[in-house]
């Protein structure tokens, strides 16, 4: 049984965490379901599913890498629940600015996005806007390199497609 110290320290340490990467797994779940509030329950549930195996894994394990397997697993799972006639639109927020091309270019790509299956819209988030190598990708998502690279090459095309080719996208 681990002492009165080192407990305070694992917590500490899970606190340290949580403060870091709240931020990065909320907006990546947001990305992932274009739902500001579900993203925040995603993000709490993977905080929770960590925190149980905190003592296993606070010194062991790439806990940037984890908790993004974590969080991609609770998208996956939300995603097998919900039924596929359920559509969630982004809403703007009521604030200066929002009819700016920023916002718009935000709901257009987050449309495009959407019409990607969900492990197509993990990869090219993780990859693209995460800017994750192909190899982390892959082990996040428990798939094979080859696929990362396939799956990323199709999802780009469907979404320069869509969006047109004069379209930036990396």
């Amino acid at each position: 049984m681990p002492g009165d110290g080192q407990v305070k320290e694992r917590d500490a340490e899970f606190a340290a965490f949580v403060g870091a990467a709240t931020p990065r797994l909320r907006r990546t779940a947001y990305l992932m379901c274009r739902d500001w509030h579900l993203a925040q329950d995603l993000t709490q549930l993977t905080l929770a599913k960590m925190y149980a195996s905190w003592a296993r894994i606070w010194r062991t394990a790439n806990l940037e890498a984890y908790s993004r397997r974590v969080l991609m697993n609770a998208v996956f799972d939300q995603k097998k629940r919900r039924s596929d006639s359920e559509v969630v639109l982004a809403e703007l927020p009521d604030r200066p600015g929002a009819g700016t091309p920023t916002a718009e270019l935000h709901v257009t790509l987050m449309r495009a996005l959407a019409t990607l299956p969900v492990r197509d819209q993990a990869i090219v988030v993780l990859r693209h806007w995460e800017d994750q190598s192909v190899d982390t990708v892959a082990e996040i998502l428990g798939v094979s390199a080859s696929v990362v690279k396939m799956q990323s090459m199709r999802s780009l095309t469907r979404l320069r497609e869509l969006l047109g080719e004069e379209f930036i996208l990396q």
